[in-house]
């Protein structure tokens, strides 16, 4: 596991900007050394640990694009229709036994290898056959129509993906067109996640009446099982602060990250701030970001943990701009932040300076062609229906005090928050 020094963040003042914040969190965590080799059909959303290079040219070879005719170009036709022999005929997964001589054309197919002298095809739909059987070509076409040269896509020894790249379904395909069966990647990220509070319960255990089913603990999970780490969850801890230090030591020991959820307020009762502090050192615990501003950033025996608020959409959404950077940074990724969408407003909106914040939007398209984002009508970081209800969420910079209908804002879908 990655270790990091008690005091390696030397936080100053009450609060830090969000962006700050997630650069600061990012170039202080170490990545994690070691790597492991998984199947194509197991690489989709894992990071890769070195980068890949074409051990072969991508086509492999010079190849017809369209079913047609190869020609030579010199003998291509310039002002009239031209009449040529069909000397043979080449197929996609077969060499081409004979060269194409002058006045002649060969007949081919989409991914059949240009036979020795053509550099031109023309397409079947673009020339006649005459009652000799001889095909007709039409004027016009320029020499390397229609054919896809060797390495056009991909060069021999291209760096083709860089070490820290997030796998997806095209890159997959891309390693496979390459002849890879295995990628070197990271391990998965070790992460232990709870809850703490006594006014939640698991669902499915019997609820007081003045208790909440747990709803983080799984939002959390699913989140980090996007990003491809394997999670611990250590369930419900009740406010106890000396419990819940003496968990945070435990889970220290077999983890990379450690990622809470509720109790790190001011309250009487929000007792992971003092359990952190009891047990490592609690390097921040306010960021300038609504909502979601009580974000505990805490060092456990070397190991980073995050705090995240109890109320699940501001969870959500700290989650997605301070506990994901750091996942990346543990993994040795490069940090990809969210890129923003410019819509109009449908909405008016007012904030204080300094403080970014995140308001709950659906994205529609209007009869002019453009796109408004409409506001989720309910305020409160409690409400799980808004994230359920609405399509991303609209970014609203430091800067920004008041939004009037037709202002241009960014969006962020949720997608592209994980």
């Amino acid at each position: 596991m990655a270790q990091i020094s008690d005091d390696c963040f030397a936080f100053g003042g009450p609060m830090r900007p969000i962006d700050e914040t997630a650069a600061l969190i990012a170039s202080k965590l170490s990545a994690v050394q070691e790597v492991e080799a998984v199947s194509l059909v197991l690489a989709d959303g894992r990071f890769l640990a070195r980068k890949m290079v074409a051990p072969l040219p991508l086509p492999p070879f010079t190849n017809s694009a369209v079913d047609g005719y190869a020609v030579r170009g010199a003998d291509l036709p310039q002002t009239v229709k031209t009449a040529f022999a069909v000397a043979g005929r080449v197929q996609a997964g077969m060499a081409p036994d004979e060269p194409v001589l002058p006045g002649q054309t060969m007949r081919i197919f989409t991914g059949a290898p240009m036979p020795k002298g053509a550099d031109t095809v023309f397409m079947q739909e673009d020339v006649s056959v005459d009652g000799s059987g001889r095909v007709i070509l039409p004027p016009g076409l320029k020499t390397g129509a229609n054919v896809r040269a060797m390495g056009e896509d991909v060069a021999l020894g291209e760096g083709v993906l860089p070490a820290g790249h997030r796998l997806r379904p095209q890159d997959v395909a891309l390693a496979a067109a390459l002849g890879f069966i295995e990628l070197q990647v990271k391990r998965r990220i070790r992460v232990a996640v709870f809850s703490t509070g006594d006014e939640i319960v698991a669902p499915g255990d019997l609820r007081g009446p003045a208790q909440l089913f747990d709803s983080n603990r799984f939002m959390l999970t699913a989140m980090l099982a996007r990003l491809c780490c394997d999670v611990t969850d250590l369930g419900i801890l009740m406010d106890d602060s000396r419990l819940i230090a003496e968990k945070l030591r435990e889970a220290a020991s077999s983890h990379d990250l450690i990622l809470t959820s509720g109790g790190v307020s001011t309250g009487e009762a929000d007792c992971v701030k003092a359990a952190v502090e009891s047990a490592g050192t609690l390097v921040f615990w306010r960021v300038a970001i609504k909502p979601g501003r009580p974000v505990a950033m805490g060092v456990i025996d070397g190991i980073p943990l995050i705090g995240l608020p109890g109320n699940p959409v501001a969870s959500f959404v700290t989650f997605a701009h301070i506990a994901r950077p750091a996942i990346l940074a543990l993994v040795g990724a490069r940090q990809q932040p969210p890129i923003p969408i410019a819509v109009r407003a449908g909405f008016s909106y007012s904030k204080k300076q300094g403080r970014r914040e995140y308001v709950r939007a659906n994205v529609h398209a209007t009869a002019d062609g453009s796109y408004e984002a409409t506001k989720f009508p309910r305020e409160g970081a409690g409400l799980l229906s808004s994230l359920v209800a609405t399509d991303g969420l609209v970014e609203l910079g430091e800067e920004i005090v008041h939004v009037e209908p037709g202002h241009t804002v960014n969006f962020l879908a949720y997608s592209s928050l994980l």
